[in-house]
């Protein structure tokens, strides 16, 4: 069978791989703080004997969009986002350290200070439990002020201060849950950085531009289509040299 229909199938396969990931960015495209997966197309030679006239393609995972999202006010005490450059510091589901700029933070029934979807946050000495208590505020820098329950307004105090980081982005991935983390498992955790700071009452929304995504989905969807009738074209010329041969 004519080697073009390999190099066919493989170009379907990297058009379906990166109709994946965007599929998978339209998917979040209302989760809170989600980065944008960028990808890309890569092409090489087919090795062997005779002249390189066949080509391959390769989808590649070309990192992350940092960018950030579009702001919303909601007025509500436990929403924050990071201003400018920067991460909270959140536990993960393993138990490790991972970075997030999710800020809808909420208190659960055990009094710790989580996301959203349940991450833990991180304080100066480990997650942050919250007393009961009349009011919660959340400082520019982090630091969690509260009124304890049944107290007046002068007995407000510092509980914990969110740990905000800024580490080298060149160093952090993002897992399949969405959170950063460095590269290759590494050990070690990003230091609080004094810089980053967060805008109360705010929240960070996705940063996935709906109609980008939406054209290269319908130029994924095309590639896809031109590499399948290239299928067909193989089948049928080896079907009429089939034929040949039987009539010869």
């Amino acid at each position: 069978m004519d080697k073009m229909l390999f190099i066919a199938m493989n170009g379907a396969k990297q058009a379906m791989q990166s109709q994946a990931n965007i599929s998978h960015n339209l998917a979040n495209m209302s989760t809170l703080g989600f980065k944008e997966n960028l990808d890309a197309f890569s092409s090489w030679h087919v090795e062997g004997p005779g002249h390189n006239t066949r080509v391959y393609n390769k989808h590649e995972a070309s990192g992350i969009n940092l960018m950030p999202g579009s702001f919303t006010s909601t007025g509500r005490d436990l929403d924050v986002a990071v201003s400018g450059e920067g991460w909270m510091a959140i536990q993960a589901a393993d138990g490790s350290e991972a970075y997030t700029r999710a800020g809808d933070l909420r208190i659960n029934v055990n009094g710790q200070l989580t996301n959203g979807v349940g991450h833990p946050v991180i304080g100066n000495s480990g997650p942050i439990v919250i007393p009961p208590a009349d009011k919660v505020e959340i400082g520019a820098d982090g630091s969690i002020s509260i009124i304890p329950s049944g107290q007046t307004a002068d007995t407000m105090a510092i509980l914990d201060r969110i740990k905000l980081v800024n580490p080298d982005q060149s160093l952090m991935q993002k897992g399949a849950d969405g959170q950063l983390r460095y590269i290759d498992g590494r050990l070690n955790i990003a230091d609080p950085d004094a810089s980053v700071t967060l805008a109360s009452g705010v929240l960070e929304h996705s940063n996935v531009n709906a109609v980008s995504e939406l054209v290269s989905l319908i130029q994924n969807a095309r590639q896809f289509e031109a590499n399948v009738k290239i299928m067909r074209t193989a089948q049928e010329s080896d079907e009429v040299s089939a034929r040949l041969l039987r009539n010869s």
